[in-house]
């Protein structure tokens, strides 16, 4: 069977050419023209990415994008908003909600072929080794983070960028050698977005995320994980 895609866009025109392109790059495409549809379409048909517009029908794609990351067979599920609305508290506004990319519109069919690929090559590279901590566990084989005995919801990219900084205690890395290592190809995130996903993997992880443990700011550098003695 083809990958599945979900598609939110209202647009009847913009959804003939993104359902065309995908299924010519060998992608199954689903589109939905209101928010109120993907959830239901999604527990249907397993997708292996979401393409959502924002400014839709029902349900906008900022709620859709929060209520995959709330629901557990779908947090894990790459997101990608392809919008007009590009003014960078959008962007920021998406990486809090954790989106995986953002392609604005107008768009090139090719580009928005290359980057749900860029994504899907992310998502594919296994990551071999566990690490554990005494507040936390990142578990390679189930691509789980548990967190003083409670699973919590961890997107592929959040468990991407702790398990790195993690596998090398004690260097600081900067914002751009982050997105390097992580993300590895061209896409909306930026040294501030490198921010966002650490605050979000502080509130998730630390015991106090005001004050941190193992997610450490090093001021006019970057960041380090370190491993409390």
């Amino acid at each position: 069977m083809k990958p599945n895609i979900i598609v939110l866009e209202d647009d009847p025109d913009i959804s003939s050419l993104v359902g065309y392109q995908l299924r010519q790059a060998g992608y199954s495409v689903h589109v939905c023209a209101s928010g109120n549809q993907v959830m239901a379409l999604a527990r249907e048909n397993s997708p292996v990415l979401f393409l959502l517009d924002i400014m839709v029908p029902g349900n906008s794609g900022l709620e859709v994008c929060r209520q995959i990351r709330e629901s557990r067979d779908l947090a894990k599920v790459p997101v990608i908003f392809l919008t007009a609305k590009s003014a960078e508290a959008d962007r920021v506004r998406g990486l809090d909600l954790g989106a995986d990319d953002y392609i604005s519109k107008p768009f090139s069919p090719r580009e928005l072929v290359a980057r749900v690929r860029a994504v899907m090559r992310r998502f594919e590279q296994p990551v071999t080794t566990s690490i554990t901590t005494p507040d936390f566990e990142l578990n390679s084989d189930s691509v789980t983070l548990t967190v003083r005995g409670q699973l919590v919801d961890v997107t592929a990219t959040e468990f991407r960028l702790l398990h790195f900084l993690a596998s090398h205690p004690g260097k600081v890395y900067t914002r751009d050698q982050v997105l390097d290592a992580v993300w590895r190809d061209m896409s909306f995130v930026t040294p501030r977005s490198v921010d966002v996903y650490v605050r979000r993997l502080r509130e998730k992880i630390e015991p106090d995320p005001e004050d941190p443990k193992y997610l450490k700011t090093v001021r006019g550098a970057g960041y380090k994980f370190e491993t409390p003695k």
